[in-house]
């Protein structure tokens, strides 16, 4: 575990704890570290809502697949980020979305539970962690916000510039590289890729932005 401590502490969980604390809590916790091969289903839709993952090299998604099969991409996940945190923590009985490997990726998994509750042990940090929880859950309520903003947009062309305009504040720049292709660009956005491909070329001849695979901006 101890190769991954650099990573973990860039993890909102464990956020504010020294490297040689996180050692003794991952032993506590129960973690452990599996690797998961691209388009590989680290968690399953309808399974039990027990554990979060910290994503340690590669990248995941968080998808949403409806009654005919169409898929939509809810968030992405890089290095040192939390995923099913939020299920977790509400004890659902069943996920209602699926965590997929975008990428070839590590990811620790922890039973939340062992967060939650002291162990018989009484290890003082579960404060710390719990605080860390909830503060990352808040966060992740942030972010879900902004993206209900964009996918209540009428249009296509509204969708996606007011994507861009939030990539462009977060990155503090108009030139920004997004983690999406264009169809993982339509699934996030929840529109059809012909029309999102026919809305940038629009978008191009107007001046309004230019772009180079994932890597767009605006003028």
């Amino acid at each position: 575990m101890k190769k991954y401590s650099e990573i973990l502490r860039k993890c909102p969980l464990f956020d504010g704890i020294e490297e040689d604390e996180i050692s003794a809590m991952l032993s506590c916790l129960g973690a452990r570290v599996d690797h998961f091969d691209k388009r590989y289903t680290i968690f399953a839709e309808g399974r039990p809502a027990k554990y979060i993952g910290i994503v340690l090299s590669g990248k995941a998604q968080i998808e949403l697949m409806d009654y005919f099969g169409n898929r939509s991409i809810i968030a992405t996940i890089g290095e040192a980020e939390l995923f099913g945190e939020a299920f977790a923590c509400a004890e659902m009985n069943s996920l209602p979305v699926s965590v997929v490997a975008s990428e070839s990726c590590e990811v620790m998994i922890i039973d939340v539970m062992r967060i939650m509750h002291t162990c018989e042990k009484r290890c003082g940090f579960h404060e710390r962690l719990i605080f860390n929880l909830m503060k990352d859950l808040a966060s992740k309520a942030v972010i879900f916000q902004r993206k209900l903003e964009i996918v209540t947009k009428r249009s296509t062309r509204e969708k996606l510039l007011t994507y861009l305009t939030m990539q462009a504040k977060v990155s503090g720049t108009k030139r920004m590289e997004i983690p999406f292709d264009r169809q993982g660009l339509a699934d996030y956005l929840g529109v059809d890729r012909s029309g999102l491909s026919a809305e940038i070329g629009k978008l191009r001849t107007e001046g309004v932005l230019r772009c180079r695979k994932n890597v767009f901006e605006l003028i």
